[in-house]
């Protein structure tokens, strides 16, 4: 039994403290009350995000985040209608209030083995060429540079399987047998791994016209060659939420003009910004794709993801971002292999 009150906040509890309530906790979730815990709302790790995404500070109110109109159950349902409507609303967490409306509990779908599966099959990419890394990999494909004390590709394959996902298949091309040499089907390391190979160049979502059948349920597809801590059940629980078709996982990138910027009406100067800091949500390389996107990707020919994902815009499909606040590190330069050493050193000791 999950200490649910552990998680009940108040409406003026920050962003940023909801957020760490909501990480150190193993359910995913908060609760806002007031002091007679009457529910005033709920707040989830994809809340948090859309926050993130319309540009709330992390110092703001959750009042400004929750969603104010929760499903919850009463005290007179049974159980069985508490199950249905999780599984109706796609939830992991259902309040329940008394005639009150105040919260006398929470279930949880992850309590009820028939709503658990974590089943969904992560492709990871791993048959690029690493050029910018060479001489480092003239004889060994880049997602298999030691970091720390082991390749990259196994402590990508570590932090899925923290999660519960352990069907993985890769997708090789370039020395492809260092990598199926050494984590052969998987056994060894507690997952279940296949592979793709590549005769030639494909792209990230070209290569998914390989598989040998389409999927039943969404999928993870993540660069090989990248570090991070994001919670990966937590990705796919915000891609059910918005009932997304695709999801990409976006970063916040700054860059600085080293110059005065000019603003003008007409030939008027109207204002001089001196070396503006500028912010955009960049591309992560880790996305989770719903079955229904594989009849949008070509067979046998080079397509890359963000072609399919302007592919889908452009047939008003629902593709959702998915803001990265997590360790995120693109190991390709050399100046990169350096810093994730440097950050992961740490866990050689």
């Amino acid at each position: 039994m999950k200490n649910w009150r552990s998680i009940l906040v108040n409406e003026n509890t920050t962003l940023l403290e909801t957020m760490k309530i909501i990480d150190d906790s193993s359910m995913q979730f908060a609760a806002v009350v007031d002091e007679t815990l009457n529910l005033l709302g709920t707040v989830t790790d994809g809340d948090i995000r859309r926050g993130i995404l319309r540009g709330e500070g992390l110092d703001v109110p959750i009042k400004q985040v929750m969603n104010s109109s929760p499903v919850s159950a009463c005290i007179n349902n049974t159980y069985s209608d508490c199950l249905n409507l999780l599984k109706k609303h796609k939830l992991k967490q259902l309040p329940i209030i008394d005639m009150d409306n105040r919260i006398i509990d929470i279930i949880f779908a992850d309590e009820d083995p028939a709503t658990k599966d974590n089943g969904n099959t992560v492709i990871l990419m791993a048959g690029g060429l690493g050029t910018r890394l060479r001489p480092l990999t003239e004889n060994i494909p880049k997602p298999m540079l030691n970091v720390g004390n082991k390749p990259i590709l196994e402590t990508i394959i570590e932090g899925f399987k923290q999660y519960g996902f352990t069907n993985f298949i890769l997708s090789v091309n370039y020395k492809k047998e260092v990598i199926q040499d050494y984590f052969q089907d998987g056994s060894a390391f507690g997952v279940s791994i296949s592979y793709i190979e590549e005769d030639k160049r494909m792209g990230t979502a070209g290569a998914l016209s390989l598989l040998k059948e389409k999927p039943s349920s969404p999928i993870f597809v993540m660069n090989g060659d990248l570090l991070t801590q994001v919670n990966f059940e937590q990705l796919l629980q915000f891609h059910e939420e918005t009932e997304a078709a695709a999801t990409m996982c976006v970063r916040e990138y700054e860059y600085q003009i080293p110059y005065g910027v000019i603003e003008t009406e007409g030939q008027q100067l109207v204002s001089i910004k001196e070396k503006p800091m500028h912010r955009s949500f960049v591309n992560a390389g880790i996305y989770v794709l719903s079955p229904e996107v594989f009849d949008y990707i070509p067979q046998d020919e080079f397509y890359d993801m963000p072609d399919l994902f302007k592919k889908l815009m452009d047939e008003q499909n629902n593709v959702s971002a998915f803001p990265v606040r997590e360790y995120w590190l693109d190991i390709g330069r050399m100046a990169d292999f350096e810093q994730a050493n440097s950050d992961y050193k740490e866990e050689v000791k």
